[in-house]
């Protein structure tokens, strides 16, 4: 899967998986917390029982004289009788303060129940019915509820993920029709290019013609068909791409990349400076490297200002490339790396020299770094000691 689909797709599940979770997540929450209080109330309607037995009995224990007949005591509940100021009595339950008049109470540990009793039987205007909150049946809910939300989330994400690879298809055989359009048409270029090429290099080394302004342009644009052509090639063939890693003179492919480019520097009417020390060596695909250099020049030539200044250097550390250009804005910075995103389109190009320089120094560890000024020029520089 390219890069492009992978961010579509997760974007995609991000938006999905997202507003599902919160969806199902209230609506769960909403179903936790009705069976909850449903619960609570199964609980609460016990007590209220109990407390009517127990009413039962107090009025029995009133009217008679019995001294067998003790106050009621019912495990797992308690309970005591308060009088009209609601003082304490008699009961199980002590140290518990009627302070509102309402039926139920709950803390973290107990429910209470607070009944009246009339008429009053032995002195008792209230009675209180406590009994342990039963939390096994709250907690094997939380259980069911995050087990539920687990199962839901599985299913949800593998729904997404299968709609998601259904939205991203129609983007796929674009692109899959673009790729195969890219590779017929390199594939259709490469003999021309190297024909014209081949024939211009005959007849400057022949010398069968003077070189003429009008021969140097046909050898400036074959150069840069070239250049495209390579570009489109990696692009297409980059996964597929067998490296040859060697040691290279890094130096000496430095000026021989300048002189490759010396008809289009000598066209744009710019002054090179090349501060290169001898013997920088690399690992490296030769390939690889060429690429490198051939897309960072041509970008220092073609966004350079007429007749400014290109500043070539090379040391043990860094390869660096400055200019005199147009420079790119600072809101541009962020997305110039990527594949066919340009920050100017005032000159030709498809956008891919940069993402092509970046994948380069991705795939060595390299170190890239751009500075740019609007108007001032732009300096790029990869390190590769760090």
């Amino acid at each position: 899967m390219l890069r492009s689909e992978k961010k579509s797709l997760m974007r995609f599940l991000l938006i999905y998986l997202g507003s599902t979770f919160l969806l199902f997540s209230l609506a769960s929450w909403v179903f936790y917390q009705y069976q909850r209080h449903q619960l609570i109330d199964q609980q609460r309607n016990a007590l209220k029982y109990e407390a009517q037995q127990i009413k039962t009995q107090l009025h029995k224990l009133h009217e008679s004289s019995d001294p067998q007949l003790f106050y009621p005591v019912h495990p797992p509940f308690a309970s005591s009788i308060y009088d009209i100021d609601k003082n304490y009595i008699f009961g199980t339950i002590k140290g518990v303060h009627l302070l509102e008049e309402s039926n139920y109470m709950k803390d973290e540990t107990q429910l209470y129940y607070l009944d009246k009793v009339e008429p009053y039987f032995l002195g008792a205007a209230f009675l209180l019915v406590s009994k342990t909150l039963d939390t096994k049946s709250i907690v094997k809910l939380q259980e069911m509820m995050v087990w539920f939300m687990l199962g839901a989330g599985v299913f949800f994400a593998l729904l997404g993920y299968f709609l998601g690879k259904l939205f991203i298809a129609p983007m796929r055989d674009s692109i899959k029709q673009m790729n195969q359009f890219i590779q017929d048409t390199t594939h259709e270029l490469n003999t021309p290019i190297s024909t014209i090429l081949t024939n211009i290099e005959m007849l400057e080394t022949f010398g069968k013609c003077q070189k003429s302004n009008e021969l140097r342009r046909i050898e400036i644009a074959s150069k840069t068909l070239s250049r495209i052509y390579d570009d489109l090639t990696y692009l297409n063939l980059n996964h597929h791409y067998h490296r040859h890693i060697e040691c290279l003179d890094v130096s000496g492919i430095v000026r021989e990349r300048a002189v490759f480019f010396s008809s289009m520097i000598e066209a744009k009417g710019l002054t090179l400076h090349l501060d290169i020390d001898p013997g920088v060596m690399l690992e490296m695909d030769r390939n690889d490297l060429v690429r490198l250099m051939d897309n960072l020049i041509s970008n220092a030539i073609k966004y350079n200002k007429i007749k400014g200044l290109l500043h070539i250097s090379l040391t043990r550390e860094y390869f660096r490339i400055a200019d005199e250009g147009i420079g790119i804005k600072e809101q541009d910075m962020e997305n110039i790396l990527h594949r066919f995103k340009r920050a100017n389109n005032s000159e030709g190009g498809f956008g891919i020299g940069l993402d092509i320089v970046n994948q380069v120094v991705s795939s060595y560890g390299f170190v890239l770094s751009i500075k740019s000024k609007v108007q001032k020029g732009t300096e790029v520089e990869i390190r590769w000691e760090k």
